[in-house]
């Protein structure tokens, strides 16, 4: 609705437009007024009348002859947030009451009631939702920027009992830099993993991030302690969400769905040490990882997936060269080495990336 100031500001306006040498159309078309309207409001204001909206569903004239009064809506409130109610939904209130013989509003009114006080979530002792922040996004341009691990379980041959698999990996290369099988999960272990990793792949002072998920392995005083020593920043997952750690994940996913994963439970933490360490040896020096464009691990993390990737584009453009109908003028297949990997990436990368991969 409009006001009676906006309204006879916009009869004000329009003459003084015109008396400047607009026309009275185009001046109302300026204000988006029909010229009828203007009309009807001149003539009100020349009969000394006042410009109040007439139409029946105006605001000034529109009545709720079933709405709850603000006594009964007060009412309402005491009722549920009584002891006896404070926890229980309208949809419990009302058979409730009904039962009792008594009714003061529908569900859909307490809950529009509610809703107004700002009650509708907040019954009883539930707290209000918490916004949990998303880890913070790492990108990796070279090896041993950024590594991920985590901690999974092989089958013995007591049910119920298994082994720990720690295992930690590169996100740049996907090559598996370190891992052991220990009979329980402690921070312990953990830190001396990490250690060893390091030593082995000269990490320097402020030079790796390490992410896992909120396990107290990861978060544990001893694992802590060893990684403010060694200058390695810490990420974390949100609790409860599992796709916060994707890559080690994936990991462990091909390594229980590989063909030669035993089909039986292992027979000794020995038996399980020696298939885990054949299966690092494939995984880094033989696998073809699709995320690094079908080189090794072990490949990328020596920076020698370059040159093997320049030698398939040459072949793919002698292929093409030498049979260029096969292809129907359109390009060969894109074998540009992934200039980087994101852990956790922002949205606009993520967008970014859905939008190459739809091309």
């Amino acid at each position: 609705m409009i006001s009676l100031e906006m309204k006879q500001m916009a009869v004000e306006l329009v003459s003084e437009a015109c008396i400047n040498g607009a026309t009275e159309r185009n001046a109302c078309e300026v204000l988006r007024l029909s010229c009828r309207t203007l009309r009807r409001w001149r003539e009100r204001l020349r009969n000394e009348q006042e410009l109040i909206d007439q139409r029946k569903k105006s605001a000034k004239y529109r009545t709720y002859p079933q709405a709850l009064t603000d006594e009964e809506k007060v009412e309402v409130l005491k009722m549920v947030n009584s002891p006896e109610f404070r926890s229980l939904p309208p949809s419990q209130i009302v058979p409730i009451l009904a039962d009792r013989g008594r009714y003061i509003a529908s569900e859909s009114s307490i809950y529009r009631i509610l809703r107004q006080a700002g009650q509708c979530q907040l019954r009883g002792r539930a707290h209000a939702p918490r916004k949990i922040t998303p880890p913070k996004a790492f990108e990796a341009t070279h090896p041993n920027q950024v590594w991920t691990w985590d901690i999974t379980y092989l089958p013995t041959l007591i049910k119920g009992d298994f082994y720990r698999l720690y295992m930690v990996m590169d996100i740049y290369s996907r090559l598996i830099v370190g891992w052991e099988i220990h009979l329980e999960e402690t921070a312990i272990n953990a830190a001396s993993l990490i250690e060893k990793a390091c030593k082995n792949h000269s990490v320097r002072q402020s030079q790796l991030v390490l992410h896992s998920d909120n396990g107290s392995p990861m978060k544990g005083a001893t694992m802590l302690a060893m990684l403010e020593k060694l200058g390695v920043a810490t990420s974390f997952s949100r609790p409860s969400v599992s796709d916060d750690n994707p890559y080690s994940e994936s990991l462990f996913r091909t390594l229980k769905y590989t063909p030669k994963y035993p089909r039986k439970p292992f027979g000794s933490i020995e038996e399980a040490r020696d298939w885990v360490l054949k299966f690092v040896r494939w995984y880094n020096l033989v696998h073809r990882h699709s995320g690094i464009q079908f080189v090794t691990p072990a490949e990328r993390h020596h920076l020698k997936d370059i040159a093997i990737l320049e030698k398939r584009s040459k072949v793919y453009a002698q292929a093409k060269a030498m049979s260029p109908q096969r292809w129907n003028n359109r390009s060969v297949r894109n074998w540009t080495p992934e200039q980087s990997v994101w852990l956790n990436p922002p949205k606009k990368h993520r967008e970014q990336s859905e939008m190459r991969a739809a091309a």
